[in-house]
């Protein structure tokens, strides 16, 4: 079956990419989770819509990369969460989690999708995350969950 990727996914392609996948991944992943459309001659149209909406979200190029990677490097990113009186969290902090405290502090906009936590943060304290910014470079985040 012929889709027409919406977001990327790892492994398969970009948005705006047309792949041709089994029809079981596309009706019983892909498409239920948004992440491609069924391929069409009309949505030609909708593929320059979305490789135009993706080049406005982009990394210009490898300097901008790097100069978002020390930007979050140097960012003090501190998230607030319910926690017992032992520091153990009521619940656990989401990369979604991460990624809108990275907005709150002052840091550039990064997708949810592209942070990756080494190991479920379930507690209170100092923690390290990894952040694809582009392809090639990666800046590592630090951040501190507190009782709130």
């Amino acid at each position: 079956m012929k889709l027409i990727l919406t977001q990327e996914v790892s492994g398969l392609g970009i948005a705006g990419d047309i792949v041709t996948v089994k029809d079981g991944y596309a009706r019983n992943f892909l498409m239920p989770r948004g992440l491609g459309i069924t391929w069409t001659r009309g949505g030609e149209k909708q593929v320059t819509q979305i490789k135009r909406a993706r080049k406005v979200r982009e990394i210009r190029d490898l300097g901008h990369a790097n100069e978002v990677k020390q930007e979050l490097e140097s960012l003090k990113v501190t998230l607030q969460a319910k926690a017992g009186d032992t520091g153990r969290l009521f619940g656990s902090i989401t990369t979604a989690d991460i990624a809108d405290a990275v907005r709150a502090a002052g840091g550039p906009a990064i997708e949810k999708r592209k942070v990756t936590l080494a190991a479920p943060v379930k507690t209170v304290g100092s923690y390290n995350a990894t952040v694809l910014v582009h392809e090639g470079v990666v800046a590592k985040l630090t951040f501190e969950v507190v009782a709130g």
